[in-house]
């Protein structure tokens, strides 16, 4: 079957056939918006409604794209999507941890998420590990207390070594108020196994981004890749089934598919289908 039959055939069964990936209805698989950034662009109604034919209710986000707060917020209810995430800056958390409060509450998400840490150039070392570690701190008990839970998003370039680990290891020991949402590709891209460090910290662990890189690409610790890297779920070098298996014994919450490639409109459709598939 050509691939452009097969994308129209599984576009129209997710239309028709609202999915349920997971026996456990207390586990569900989302998308992070970022990952239809371009399509959003173009026409963000259009692009909603083609998040919830995929049958997709939960999404991660916090931008409305140049559109007004309100509108988005009506498009999201009318496409039966739920934002249980959002994203917040370094810098939010570090001078306004309520401004992001109120910004979650304002969706009625769950849980925010930062997603790095600034840095000149190759410079992340551990007096930045150090700093960002107090600043989630300090802001995830401002999150804290208003019913919500702050989750760091590694990129890769936190597990460098130091001492006997890693900056990684630094962070999580001395998260007090803060968890980690883990991203597989980036955690695969920086040298660590995303298995071996989900059974690591067990506890830390409170989001997934299921993402696969291309068989053949050569991670490091920059923290940057060329988004064509990003392939269907399973098709690349990435133990998803045993993650997302770990992932669930354990109770994570929300999985959310994140897909930066070109191709996103057509990928998510195929890694639907891999999800679905697995026991």
């Amino acid at each position: 079957m050509k691939p452009v039959c097969r994308y129209i055939i599984l576009t129209l069964l997710f239309i028709f056939s609202p999915i349920s990936i997971f026996k456990s209805q207390s586990q569900e698989v989302g998308i992070q918006l970022y990952s239809l950034r371009n399509q959003f662009k173009k026409d963000i109604p259009s692009t909603l409604e083609l998040i919830s034919s995929w049958g997709l209710t939960k999404v991660e986000g916090g931008s409305t794209y140049g559109m007004d707060l309100k509108e988005f917020q009506g498009l999201l209810k009318k496409n039966n999507l739920s934002v249980v995430s959002i994203g917040a800056s370094f810098g939010d958390l570090e001078k306004d941890p309520q401004k992001v409060v109120d910004l979650a509450k304002t969706y009625g998400a769950k849980y925010v998420m930062c997603a790095w840490i600034p840095h000149k150039g190759n410079q992340f070392a551990i007096e930045e590990a150090k700093h960002a570690t107090e600043v989630f701190n300090t802001a995830g008990k401002v999150l804290k207390a208003n019913g919500l839970t702050l989750a760091y998003h590694a990129h890769g370039y936190e597990f460098r070594p130091y001492k006997d680990g890693t900056l990684f290891d630094y962070m999580m020991q001395n998260a007090t108020d803060f968890a980690f949402e883990m991203d597989i590709f980036w955690v695969h891209h920086g040298g660590e196994d995303p298995l071996v460090l989900i059974k690591k910290y067990p506890s830390k662990v409170t989001l997934l981004h299921l993402k696969d890189m291309k068989k053949g690409v050569k991670g490091n610790d920059t923290g940057h890749e060329d988004n064509e890297s990003n392939v269907v779920l399973g098709t690349g070098q990435i133990d998803i089934a045993g993650v997302v298996a770990e992932a669930q014994k354990l109770g994570v919450e929300y999985f959310f598919i994140e897909d930066e490639s070109a191709s996103v409109v057509k990928q998510v459709p195929l890694s639907l289908e891999f999800l679905k598939g697995l026991e």
